[in-house]
């Protein structure tokens, strides 16, 4: 009496295979935030509207309504692919489910810029701040990998702790100069939640070769990242170099967080809810974590900002407020995952 084989083998295509509905869904869920940023806001119109202006049918104030939202919808659907994507390198070159953007000191680079201008320089306006918070942003995070990164000790833990120095020394900056100048600190809590709104195209494309330099990067390490899952000895066997690997994950979540944080202030959670929904539902493989990331994050991104238009209609709650109730759940989540694990 023969029995028959275990279907063991044909799981890894069976997995393969739900990832395609899988996906084709977090693609119609991206479609209807788009749909649902540009159809709602303080001044009521419908999706039916927005397909009027789509078809060139609707009236002139309906069509200058929802195209005012355009720029808006774009910054979320490049600020969440960036927060999604770099908290899935961040999570995969760590290995610590709770790392976020935030750990590489982009957030506090970004705040400390911010308030020098606006202390220092006169800069004003959610609009004007984003040409110091890019630099702040992009200085820190490099800063932070130059110190992690050097040395014959350097190492995760090194990479993590120089984050963590570097953020509590420019928090701590920050602190200093909103409490010793009440009107910075008036002007600067607006933009320390994360918003889209209030901001055009030009602050858009001052951001995207950045967003686009960390993407491509983030593509060209990941089969690398995937080696180095494995082990930094089977990583060597493969071909991969692991130094080298890290540093370019590293690298390519400084840039994407660096454009994010620029473009629409610290949003929190986004790119640490977001890894571990993509990881449940792709798998192991970075390259399609990462292809996940670039739909997903979006996507959560432009429906916090609805929920938050829709909430106390006809004013607004900043995005950041929403976010933050949305991943307060997935810090818990990712506790308790951890619980019991080295």
């Amino acid at each position: 009496m023969t029995t028959a084989p275990l279907a063991q083998p044909t799981r890894p295509r069976g997995r393969a295979a739900r990832r395609v509905p899988a996906f084709l869904l977090a693609l119609a869920v991206l479609a209807l935030a788009l749909l649902a940023s540009v159809a709602f806001g303080s001044h009521p119109t419908s999706p039916a509207d927005v397909l009027d202006v789509l078809y060139g049918t609707a009236d002139q104030n309906t069509v200058t309504v929802v195209e005012s939202r355009y720029p808006r919808t774009a910054l979320g659907l490049l600020a969440g692919a960036c927060l999604a994507v770099a908290g899935t390198l961040m999570q995969g070159v760590t290995r610590n489910p709770l790392a976020d953007p935030g750990l590489l000191g982009v957030t506090a680079g970004a705040a400390a810029a911010v308030v020098t201008a606006m202390a220092f320089l006169g800069a004003s306006g959610q609009a004007g701040t984003v040409w110091w918070a890019l630099p702040g942003a992009l200085l820190a995070g490099l800063l932070v990998h130059v110190i992690g990164s050097a040395g014959s000790g350097a190492g995760l833990s090194r990479l993590v702790l120089a984050g963590a120095v570097v953020s509590a020394v420019l928090t701590a900056y920050v602190q200093a100069v909103t409490l010793g100048k009440p009107q910075v600190f008036d002007s600067y809590r607006y933009w320390v939640v994360g918003a889209l709104g209030g901001r055009d195209f030009p602050v858009l494309w001052s951001v995207l070769p950045l967003a686009v330099a960390g993407l491509a990067l983030a593509l060209v390490t990941a089969p690398g990242l995937n080696a180095l899952a494995l082990g930094d000895e089977s990583a060597s066997a493969l071909g991969a170099s692991p130094a080298l690997m890290r540093a370019g994950g590293m690298l390519a979540a400084v840039l994407l967080s660096t454009a994010a944080t620029a473009a629409v202030g610290p949003i929190a959670f986004v790119g640490l809810a977001v890894p571990h929904v993509v990881r449940a539902v792709a798998g192991v493989d970075m390259r399609t974590q990462i292809l996940f990331s670039l739909v997903a994050g979006p996507a959560l991104l432009l429906l916090a900002d609805v929920a938050g238009r829709v909430v106390l209609s006809p004013q607004e709650l900043m995005v950041g407020v929403v976010t933050a109730f949305i991943g307060a759940p997935a810090l818990l989540l990712a506790v308790r995952t951890m619980k019991g694990s080295a």
